[in-house]
């Protein structure tokens, strides 16, 4: 009903056609292409599996080469979009079927359940205070925990929280609703089922973002074997002031600050054996500014060692980033290829041996490696 007179006034294309568009994906290309859109006078259908708009990029501490903070760079787009009156939010949502031609789709979405009623939730978070059920945080790379009613981050679009049905114990058990017996805006509905909707759309523009690839499948790396083996991701939640950890870097095997930290690159890319015989673009500068924000952090008490087959920094300014990690930062890089890391049982220390340039074969320890997923 918000959007109704709005929808007909930007469908002018003409009599067969449609005057709006759906964009499949809500990251931060999703986003800025419905604000163009929308901006450019069509009407926005911006779809997003989750629950609430963002993508990774809600998820990350700072970007390069300028190391500004990403939730600043997010933040001014998510107000745009929960506010263009040419703009529909679709959460929870899957694209099913599209059927017609260019001009007039007709795309079929299913809208999965969040068990809360968008209309009447205000945010509050009571009900995540009162929920005894705790889990591992999707959000923060299992880093931290969440309740079974969540809201994914303080700034989300939609801001209304979500029941994870596989853990939440009504759905598991047949008891509890303490969300629902402290919700003043009678917000929580367990009765929510999915439900079909059609759209006529002239266009369709496909946003999906990516899966990091998932490192357990390089076992020889210690993913999932070391505590102190992470993921690139999991860094960023680490780093950000928002995260677990409150900005703080912590060796998850005995609490300490890492002072000795290793990147391992190309996990998962450049790799036929893998089927993944491509470089994945973004990962050799997301290690360096990682390891630049990590000198800011901990100064020069903190060592860190990137290990790669080659430098891929994809423009001038990026190429200059790169540079200045080792000039002004002291960031070493070590051109080799890691067969895999060990574990001293007694300290916890990761153990990665290699070349050096001059082929002599070289051990280091390590408190943290972070493993650059594609």
């Amino acid at each position: 009903e918000k959007n109704s007179s709005n929808r007909d006034e930007v469908n002018t294309c003409g009599k067969d056609l449609v005057g709006s568009v759906m964009v499949v994906g809500a990251g931060i290309s999703g986003m800025q292409s419905a604000i163009d859109l929308a901006n450019s006078g069509y009407y926005v259908y911006l779809l997003e599996k989750t629950s609430a708009i963002g993508g990774l990029m809600s998820q990350l501490d700072k970007t390069f080469p300028t190391n500004d903070c990403s939730t600043c760079m997010i933040s001014p787009r998510l107000v745009q979009v929960s506010g263009h009156k040419a703009i529909e939010v679709l959460s929870m949502s899957d694209l099913v079927g599209l059927s017609g031609e260019p001009g007039s789709f007709t795309a079929t979405l299913v809208k999965r359940p969040r068990y809360v009623d968008e209309d009447k939730c205000i945010g509050c978070g009571i009900c995540a205070t009162k929920c005894p059920k705790k889990m591992d945080d999707p959000f923060n790379e299992g880093l931290g925990k969440r309740k079974a009613i969540f809201l994914d981050y303080p700034q989300a679009i939609p801001a209304v929280y979500c029941i994870d049905k596989d853990a939440c114990i009504y759905f598991t058990k047949g008891k509890c609703r303490a969300c629902e017996k402290f919700c003043d805006s009678n917000a929580i509905d367990f009765d929510q089922q999915p439900i079909e909707i059609q759209v006529e759309v002239g266009a369709v523009l496909l946003a999906p973002g990516f899966r990091a690839f998932e490192p357990s499948r390089k076992a020889e790396l210690g993913f999932g074997r070391y505590a102190d083996v992470i993921t690139s991701v999991q860094f960023e939640r680490m780093l950000a002031a928002a995260g677990p950890f409150g900005g703080h870097l912590t060796r998850l095997s005995n609490g300490e600050k890492p002072k000795n930290i290793a990147w391992i690159q190309c996990v998962g890319s450049r790799d036929c054996s893998l089927g993944n015989d491509y470089c994945s673009y973004v990962c050799c500068m997301y290690a360096t500014k990682e390891a630049v924000l990590t000198k800011q952090r901990l100064g020069e008490e903190a060592h860190c060692q990137i290990f790669m087959m080659d430098e891929r920094a994809f423009n001038k300014e990026f190429n200059a980033y790169f540079h200045q990690s080792t000039a002004e930062y002291g960031v070493e890089y070590t051109r080799c290829r890691i067969s895999d890391i060990k574990e001293d049982a007694k300290t916890n220390d990761l153990i990665v041996q290699y070349l050096e340039p001059n082929g002599d074969l070289k051990e280091a320890r390590f408190d943290l490696v972070v493993l650059s997923v594609g």
